[in-house]
């Protein structure tokens, strides 16, 4: 089999950036025509993946390496435009592959989702395999040995938040679908689609119900600098508290263990919020947690503390994942629909395989706050 033509390769050949390359490729950014034309030209010629089934005419490639492009006749030069590529469909059945660095079981909110993606996968004719990441894989920037490139339509990562290795596997030229993503990209462009949940919405609805009960003073626990929806779900508390007046207090956030442990056991974590939570000179009257589990760790570091849930503090998670409602006190949560996100997944990623030309999008699906014992709610005043 061949080597496998990258967008280096491209951007070799012709002496310009892997940047310009893609954005011709991608029909992305500010680029001359003639730059555009040029690029997905030699990617045609030079049989990237993407346009591996495009044939150049005879006329082009009697005088591909021609020093000058005005030397092809006008015919040929536009025989190999943008829109016809467009037009041309790969083929309908392959594999698509999930790369993750975590064991997804049934407590996290993409077991669901996975099962519903994997369904429109077989309903399209496309297998499914699932690469795990390691830590080894990321440290050398290396794909799982089981993974081929050559053999697969499309990727779906999930828990990829190491922004160089997100932006190694966007290099491979491989229609990509990134459920969340590293927080450096929140305001920074990744080159893929990527597919999140609403992070803002409910918070806020549930911070405003509770300054309209009387609470002023709210905290966030979880690594903000984690992932998109983390860094989204502490600047929608932010935010809401700006728009009420009301003040942050820069102390009542717990947001620096990865500073110290990447990837801390739950009894570390524990141990590590107890200390935190010492040290806040008044303890706010309301936590919003980066998800369920950091919530439920939470929980358990107020109990050493004799801190009470919800007497003396409140928390909401964020998952609605099942240890949540079975835990004392239940937790409010924000419930994620799975089986939405699964669709979606679906949907956006075999369009980018159909339309690779297709601008980057990021997509939010909506959730559902849902009250539990962790939180006092008050009925409303007629």
């Amino acid at each position: 089999m061949a080597e496998r033509v990258t967008i280096q390769d491209i951007a070799d050949a012709l002496g310009v950036s892997r940047n310009t390359v893609s954005k011709a490729i991608n029909n992305t950014g500010v680029l001359a025509e003639a730059t555009r034309e040029r690029v997905l030209r030699k990617a045609v010629e030079m049989g990237y993946k993407q346009f591996s089934y495009v044939s150049l005419p005879p006329s082009y490639q009697s005088a591909a390496n021609a020093p000058d492009g005005n030397s092809v006749p006008a015919a040929a030069r536009l025989s190999v435009s943008l829109p016809e590529l467009k037009d041309v469909n790969p083929r309908k059945t392959g594999v698509i592959s999930l790369l993750t660095t975590q064991n997804l079981g049934n407590s996290h909110f993409s077991s669901t989702m996975l099962d519903r993606f994997q369904r429109g996968l077989t309903e399209a004719g496309y297998s499914f395999m699932i690469h795990r990441v390691t830590e080894d894989n990321l440290s050398h920037m290396e794909l799982p040995s089981s993974f081929r490139p050559e053999m697969n339509d499309g990727i779906l990562c999930i828990e990829m938040f190491d922004p160089d290795y997100s932006e190694m596997i966007c290099s491979l030229g491989i229609p990509t679908l990134f459920v969340d993503a590293a927080a450096v990209y929140f305001g920074k462009k990744l080159p893929s689609d990527i597919l999140l949940m609403d992070n803002r919405t409910e918070i806020q609805t549930f911070i405003q119900e509770m300054i309209r009960q009387g609470y002023t003073r709210f905290g966030f626990i979880g690594e903000t600098g984690h992932c998109i929806s983390f860094y989204e779900r502490f600047a929608a508390m932010r935010e809401v508290l700006f728009r009420a007046g009301l003040p942050y207090e820069p102390s009542f956030t717990i947001s620096s263990y990865k500073e110290i442990v990447r990837y801390p056991d739950s009894k570390t974590y524990q141990d590590y919020l107890t200390d935190a939570l010492k040290k806040i000179p008044q303890i706010p009257e309301v936590f919003i947690c980066a998800n369920d589990f950091v919530a439920m760790d939470a929980i358990i570091a107020c109990r050493n503390l004799g801190i009470r849930v919800p007497e003396d503090v409140m928390l909401c998670g964020f998952d609605d994942s099942p240890e949540s409602r079975v835990m004392l006190p239940t937790l409010t949560s924000i419930h994620i629909h799975s089986q939405i996100m699964g669709h979606s997944a679906v949907s956006l990623l075999l369009s980018r395989i159909r339309e690779p030309s297709l601008n980057y999008r990021t997509v939010y699906t909506e959730t559902s706050l849902i009250y539990r014992d962790s939180t006092k709610k008050q009925a409303e005043e007629d």
